[in-house]
């Protein structure tokens, strides 16, 4: 068996030089199309966190009462944040309050009406942020349970319905843009080191007459595909190292916004054009002399 793999690739390798035409335009098209799916999967990874950025700006927003004492504020913010649903638990005062809603006035270029009045009319409240929005009624219900500390609870219901409507949405089209450049990729691959099949159809037809199986064909080409996809993978990585300069302040900065994590971001970019140089060049071979030597 180690004899047969030790065969295949001495093979796989001498041929790959011998048809270096050939070789040359697999693995530039390996190249180009991993770095349009590399590409699209950080579109796509930006596209998640925006998603995720906006999910977790989906807030509860609890109006206090007047008369409720600090401790049992502090107490009740303490158990809300202790909730697994829940990402962060703010205290606004009525005078931060006032000060926000004066702000947002002055931003849309409205008169602030608050000047009129003798006092604030405003509220203290907790706002607390979700780790996932389908999760507030949860929280809802246990910040309506503490009736002596909160006054009421915004209703978020129609918000949060049209926020994961859009995200899901978002999502599942993403996935399934994703899976359709997935899908052309691998057409493209397999068509391409289809020709260099067909190149060799001499060379296969021989190898027939003389007896040999269809294993002993088609092993050198598959490991053929395999180092046209890992060359391709290498160069395409080598590309992404010499852009990363550029692509990583932009990733920084983006970062400081979205909850990109970049050590991950980069370690899934890497196993992605490996794993998918690799695979696509192994498939695309194997379905390739499958279906010459179905003839």
């Amino acid at each position: 068996m180690l004899s047969f793999i030790a065969f295949s690739l001495g093979r796989a390798w001498s041929s790959f030089w011998r048809n270096a035409v050939m070789s040359v335009v697999a693995t530039a098209t390996m190249v180009l199309l991993l770095l349009l799916l590399s590409g699209f999967w950080l579109v796509q990874s930006g596209l998640l966190a925006g998603l995720e950025f906006v999910e977790q700006k989906v807030q509860v927003v609890a109006d206090l009462r007047d008369e409720a004492g600090a401790a049992d504020i502090e107490a009740l913010r303490t158990r809300i944040a202790a909730m697994p649903e829940v990402l962060e638990v703010e205290f606004v005062s009525r005078d931060e309050a006032l000060r926000r809603f004066r702000e947002a006035r002055a931003a849309q270029g409205q008169e602030d009406l608050t000047a009129y009045l003798e006092s604030n009319p405003l509220h203290a409240s907790l706002d607390v942020r979700l780790r996932d929005p389908r999760t507030y009624a949860t929280v809802v219900d246990a910040l309506r349970a503490s009736e002596a500390v909160v006054l009421r609870v915004k209703n978020i219901a129609d918000l949060v319905d049209r926020v994961v409507a859009v995200t899901s949405f978002l999502r599942s089209a993403g996935a399934v843009l994703l899976l359709v450049i997935g899908l052309i990729v691998l057409f493209i691959v397999v068509n391409t080191i289809r020709l260099a099949v067909v190149s060799r159809a001499a060379e296969i037809e021989i190898m027939r007459l003389v007896g040999a199986s269809d294993a002993f064909i088609r092993w050198p080409f598959v490991f053929e595909g395999a180092l046209v996809g890992l060359l391709g993978s290498t160069i395409t990585l080598g590309v992404l190292w010499a852009a990363s300069d550029p692509l990583g302040r932009f990733l920084v900065d983006l970062s400081r916004i979205l909850p990109l994590h970049l050590a991950t971001l980069s370690r899934d970019v890497v196993s992605l054009v490996l794993g998918a140089g690799v695979g696509l060049g192994v498939l695309g071979a194997w379905l390739s002399v499958r279906t010459y030597l179905a003839r």
